[in-house]
């Protein structure tokens, strides 16, 4: 195999050959390291950066149309990181405030792609996901919502996971050093079916929020959690039960308030609905725009829910 061109290598990537994918990584290495260290210079976290690009690569493998390209689009992959961790270091790195989620032929954005659509695209994604699947929970959250939603700030994953910014970025690096070390000893495995699972939690978070509207949201919240439901809110408040979240649902609806499926993230055992609020015409800073709801599963029954909001309210 290592004597195939980049470009026979990257389609046999794209029908799922994982073996291919990690003798273009192996091969272009080299590569990468030198367009992150052109970026940051000889600096510790060189490795972080080249990691990080190559969970990016795999997830986003699926979407380049011009496979002969491969070495000058990972290199751009590498420089655009390298990038963000420089502005990460001097300021807090928020999602578009302006719109909604990147359009998939944004290219130069690492977090483009909604995991589901690029699982149903190639057999990649089952690789990655039982990679993630053998880290711990909490590291599982923390790169879930790294790389996986629109949270992306580290602020932001401390405040949704209760922990202090240096111990996200402790979780995150280990998690690339795991996940690197998975996906390599997992390449020649074969891999279950991701997008399965995907489907039916997708399924689960419409059906879960249409009953809200029609009324049978305790109903539907019952039947995917524990009735001892812990249930952290955005500004702190701690509820159990399905009483208060129930209560919390048919009174924004009340008000008028849409709730709309955006994306679906899904892990053993965690689930996260990225969902956007819809406010009334007479109200539009009723609620922020958006809302996430991590999910934490024990024996496929969510046990507890923090409700997190990446976006304030815009005010008119």
């Amino acid at each position: 195999m290592n004597g195939l061109s980049d470009t026979d290598l990257v389609l046999a990537a794209q029908r799922g050959d994982v073996g291919a994918l990690g003798v273009l990584l192996q091969r272009h290495r080299a590569g990468m390291t030198v367009a992150a260290v052109g970026v940051l210079g000889h600096r510790p976290e060189i490795e972080d950066v080249v990691q990080d690009s190559c969970l990016i690569v795999l997830r986003r493998l699926g979407d380049l149309r011009e496979p002969q390209a491969f070495g000058g689009w990972v290199r751009t992959v590498v420089r655009n990181q390298a990038r963000q961790h420089l502005r990460s270091r001097t300021a807090l790195v928020m999602p578009d405030l302006e719109g909604t989620r990147p359009a998939p032929h944004d290219r130069d954005d690492p977090h483009d792609l909604d995991p589901a659509r690029l699982a149903e695209r190639h057999a990649l994604g089952d690789w990655v996901w039982q990679a993630l699947d053998q880290l711990s929970p909490e590291h599982r959250l923390v790169t879930m919502l790294r790389y996986f939603t629109e949270v992306t700030a580290y602020e932001q994953i401390a405040a949704i996971c209760g922990v202090p910014v240096g111990t996200v970025r402790s979780r995150l690096n280990h998690a690339r050093s795991r996940m690197t070390q998975a996906l390599d000893a997992s390449a020649d495995r074969a891999h279950d079916d991701h997008r399965a699972l995907t489907r039916m939690r997708h399924r689960q978070a419409v059906e879960t929020l249409e009953a809200g509207r029609t009324g049978r949201f305790a109903e539907a919240m019952g039947a995917i959690c524990r009735p001892t439901l812990e249930t952290v809110w955005a500004k702190g408040k701690r509820t159990h039960g399905l009483g208060y979240p129930t209560l919390a649902m048919y009174r924004d609806v009340g008000d008028g308030v849409r709730f709309e499926v955006a994306g679906v993230v899904a892990g053993r055992d965690v689930v996260i609905w990225e969902t956007d609020l819809i406010s009334p015409p007479e109200d539009p800073a009723h609620c922020p725009p958006s809302a996430l709801w991590v999910h934490s599963l024990t024996d496929g029954l969510g046990d507890r829910l923090r409700v997190f909001h990446p976006r304030p309210a815009v005010v008119t």
